[in-house]
């Protein structure tokens, strides 16, 4: 009785505890507008952008731009993906600018070529680029400024800028792999055949033909204006010379003399899509995401079934709240990994089943409090949109059951989803996460908030033509490596198949949410796999447990590895997941990492484990604006 009666006030003494908590890193305060993404230099390029009146969008196109040229895990041949919250509408918009697999890309040209997954790096991983497409079209269509005005900070940055060293050496430790692709050579190697052939941290780094295929965007802008094209007409005039113009067809002819399957129908038939994004009701907050072609819906599943669960009671970062989040998030990435797919290819996802509060409160049930489940599978979401599950047989070769409303029957791993069971029965000889794993699960990109005091709110996160990137002849673009994130094994995701045309299922996952009807909070992460893990992580310690947001960005998370892979590795056995693996911060106490052993859990941990997040908070009781950026990167914001 007594032990009852003190838990709420020991509760009350953590909340205050965290609540007075100094970070790292000051939060970020604006009245009129926030800029926040992956490098300081592009968080200038949107703070510039504002301060000669542009909107959100048009600084968050300017960020974009910016870190696009400065090789932030990411290059101009990627993708973008975005949610923008349109005030004049009210409404949330979703911007899918995602690539699609070219001609020639088909499960059995892969096979022949001795793949299991489409390869990670080269011509042969590349998308049809996305990023060009995605930032005309959201500049054009919510944007105030001028393609020319948005671009300028990037030109200037191709033009030359101070290289930081984290870029640099990654060039430099790329090398091998660089030297197979003569464009990137030229780029990133001002000192061929010196002992450091890439750029030393600080030196001018010039991208001529970056900025030459810059110029010719700004010129086919401006020459529809003079012809008397309207804005936005004349921001699509660059969108075709990207696309259909003499900077494709130098793309292509890059493309094919190294290898590639990209032809320039490919190039002139992709479009940028505006979508309806998917959304849930989370405790009275709206919660979006982009549509399944992304992972960004595990997120909502995992909120639908977390709100069954008293969390707060709970703890932050206790035994029981990291044991029922790991448990809800291996469900939801059961599902993401069986049931997701391009919406735009049969067949068609069972969306409104997997998104369904009684499908979560069934999986809910599924949730086993004293041991870890390994055999955490995907669930039937089909009798919940009246429907009989076609996939069933599949399912059970695997050794899953269908029966949604099943409890757990053991810790049996499917054969087909086994792994490295052997060593992680082993006590005192857990699973070390090995360096390439964990590359292939953290992968990274980055992510661009902007908001503004006119209603303006975007989240952003773009990806690909990471280094080591192939660029693609003279155009100084570097070419996406998604074609990865696809499945030659139907068994695997019957959704998710490559196929000429299809987009692939990605990890990129911008976040909005939306309380009384206005936003309330936009945020984003780099991380391949672990994105919607850190995102649900940092959603729920402002929400749940009253952290700033730059507190929420900086709290320790922790990450499953129970789940498919979407990048890298090049054996079906590289991929699979890892059931019981669990990546925690350094700081978690000795009791906790002991029950959690007891538990079936192999511990790993790490000094940082919480993102890098951006995040801007909407403070409508004050009218301004709250920006976060996590410690961990270089990742930075500025407000005004």
């Amino acid at each position: 009785m007594k032990i009852k009666c003190i838990l709420p006030f020991l509760f009350a003494i953590a909340v205050a505890v965290a609540n007075a908590q100094q970070t790292q890193k000051p939060p970020l305060h604006g009245k009129n507008w926030m800029a926040v993404t992956g490098k300081p230099l592009a968080a200038t390029a949107g703070a510039m952008v504002f301060q000669r009146g542009g909107n959100a969008v048009d600084a968050a196109c300017a960020m974009l731009a910016a870190t696009c040229t400065m090789w932030d895990v990411l290059s101009w041949g990627g993708e973008t993906q975005a949610l923008i919250y349109n005030p004049h509408t009210k409404k949330v918009i979703a911007i899918n600018a995602l690539g699609v697999a070219p001609t020639g890309a088909t499960v059995d040209f892969f096979k022949r070529k001795g793949y299991n997954f489409p390869p990670e790096y080269g011509p042969l991983a590349a998308t049809t680029p996305g990023t060009v497409g995605g930032l005309c079209y959201m500049l054009s269509e919510f944007g105030t400024m001028s393609l020319q005005d948005v671009l300028a900070p990037a030109m200037q940055l191709a033009a030359g800028y101070p290289i930081e060293a984290q870029t640099a050496n990654s060039m430099e430790k790329g090398k091998q792999m660089l030297k197979q692709w003569p464009y990137s050579v030229a780029v990133f190697f001002p000192h061929a055949g010196e002992k450091r052939e890439a750029p030393e941290a600080g030196e001018i780094f010039i991208q001529k033909d970056l900025l030459a295929t810059l110029t010719k965007l700004v010129e086919a802008e401006q020459n529809a204006v003079k012809a008397k094209k309207g804005r936005k007409e004349a921001i699509m005039a660059a969108f075709d010379r990207f696309y259909k113009g003499d900077i494709a067809a130098e793309f292509v002819r890059g493309s094919e003399e190294q290898g590639g399957l990209i032809t320039m129908e490919d190039l002139a038939k992709w479009k940028p899509i505006i979508e309806e994004p998917l959304h849930t009701n989370y405790k009275g907050i709206e919660v979006y995401k982009l549509q399944q072609w992304t992972q960004g819906p595990m997120l909502l599943q995992s909120l639908n079934i977390l709100e069954n669960f008293d969390l707060k009671a709970m703890g932050y970062n206790s035994t029981k709240y990291i044991h029922t989040l790991y448990q809800t998030m291996n469900l939801s990435f059961a599902d993401r990994d069986f049931y997701y797919g391009d919406p735009y290819f049969p067949p068609e996802e069972p969306m409104k089943g997997l998104l369904s509060k009684a499908y979560s409160k069934e999986r809910a049930k599924q949730i086993n409090f004293d041991r870890n489940n390994a055999n955490a599978g995907p669930g039937d979401p089909y009798p919940f949109e009246g429907k009989i599950n076609p996939y069933s047989d599949i399912l059970k070769k695997r050794g899953f059951s269908p029966d949604t409303a099943n409890r757990p029957g053991g810790n049996a791993i499917p054969k087909h989803d086994q792994n490295t069971l052997n060593v992680i029965g082993k006590k005192n000889n857990p699973v070390i996460a090995d360096e390439e794993y964990m590359d292939r699960l953290w992968r990274g990109t980055t992510s661009v908030e902007a908001a503004d005091t006119s209603g303006w709110v975007v989240s952003i996160t773009p990806s690909g033509g990471w280094l080591p990137a192939c660029i693609a002849g003279h155009t100084g673009v570097g070419m996406s490596q998604r074609m990865q994130s696809f499945v030659l094994d139907a068994s695997i995701d019957p959704f998710n198949v490559v196929e000429p045309g299809k987009r692939p299922r990605v990890t990129l996952t911008p976040t909005l949410a939306l309380k009384d009807g206005k936003p309330f909070l936009c945020f984003g992460v780099q991380g391949g796999d672990t994105q919607d893990q850190n995102l649900l992580q940092f959603f729920l310690n402002m929400v749940e447990f009253n952290m700033t947001v730059q507190q929420a960005t900086e709290a320790p998370n922790f990450n499953t590895n129970q789940l498919w892979l979407s990048l890298g590795g090049t054996k079906t056995e590289d991929r699979k997941p890892r059931p019981g693996n669990i990546l925690l911060p350094n700081t978690i106490s000795e009791d906790i990492r002991n029950d959690l052993k007891k538990m079936g859990y192999t511990l790993t941990f790490g000094d940082r484990t919480s993102g890098p997040i951006n995040a801007i908070y909407l403070d409508w009781k004050h009218k301004s604006l709250w920006g976060g950026s996590s410690n961990n990167g270089e990742d930075y914001g500025i407000g005004w």
